[in-house]
């Protein structure tokens, strides 16, 4: 059974609870997970999300790309920009907002080694691109020495729910492989178990500092105690960040994990 209503996997649904405490515990993680001195942060959320503000907001200069995946025609949209960075921005209004610089492209190849002090994959960015090894490898280049990444995937749990959701019993016994789903409307996304991350995130030169589920509980209880009180919201989120369930891939529909460059 699905973890969660397959409509409901992409935030579209009427879980509306549910998503509210998700991303607050995303909001939590991320600060929690954050440098504590102003720094320079690589994006690569593909403009999912909110994140990108909330890394300016805490006071970080911050490098958002958009539409990581999109190859064609990407060239013809980038322009070269002056300054020690060089980096190449879509050419759009509005592409600056405060210390957000968004940048259109479908690789790393704009960014200089060791230039950034953290990335932040958020949005199951490294499940939505299906190359992830060379994506990481490419996080680990730009990556300063001692640079941290903070990297959210697809489960197999979700993976093999779908799958049987969908009726595809002869795939379930694949674990062992690179599991890639395809969704009801035409996406295909990449889904990992704890030690599939770990295993990619050190291939890619990394030091895994942890793995986790990004939230182990379920839709009905986080309604059932969000109707408790006022209060509530903000006692869910300590309880699920305080929880320890490393490399336990077994429940949660995304894992999330931290690695740092040696």
């Amino acid at each position: 059974m699905l973890p969660i209503p397959a409509e409901e996997l992409n935030g579209s649904g009427t879980l509306g609870p549910y998503w509210t405490f998700y991303r607050a515990v995303v909001a939590e993680q991320l600060s929690r997970w954050l440098p504590a001195e102003p720094s320079v942060v690589l994006d690569l959320s593909g403009g999912r999300g909110r994140w990108s503000g909330q890394l300016s907001r805490a006071g970080h200069r911050v490098v958002e790309v958009l539409d990581f995946r999109r190859v064609a025609d990407v060239q013809s949209r980038l322009r070269p920009v002056e300054g020690p960075q060089r980096l190449r921005e879509a050419d759009s209004p509005g592409h600056d907002s405060g210390e957000v610089r968004q940048v259109r492209a479908d690789d790393l190849s704009f960014l200089p080694d060791a230039s950034v002090d953290a990335v932040v994959a958020e949005e199951r960015a490294m499940s939505i691109e299906l190359m992830a090894e060379s994506a990481m490898s490419d996080v680990t280049r730009v990556l300063k020495p001692g640079g941290r990444a903070l990297v959210c995937v697809d489960s197999l749990v979700l993976g093999m729910a779908i799958l049987a959701e969908q009726g595809q019993w002869q795939h379930l016994r694949q674990t062992g492989e690179v599991m890639l789903v395809p969704w009801p409307d035409g996406s295909i996304t990449r889904c990992f178990s704890g030690s599939q991350l770990r295993e990619l995130l050190m291939d890619a030169g990394l030091e895994v500092e942890w793995v986790r589920p990004r939230t182990v509980l379920s839709p009905s209880t986080v309604d059932h105690v969000l109707g408790s009180g006022t209060r509530a919201m903000n006692w869910l989120v300590r309880t699920e960040l305080e929880a320890h369930f490393d490399d336990d891939d077994t429940v949660g529909i995304h894992l999330v994990a931290s690695a740092r460059k040696p």
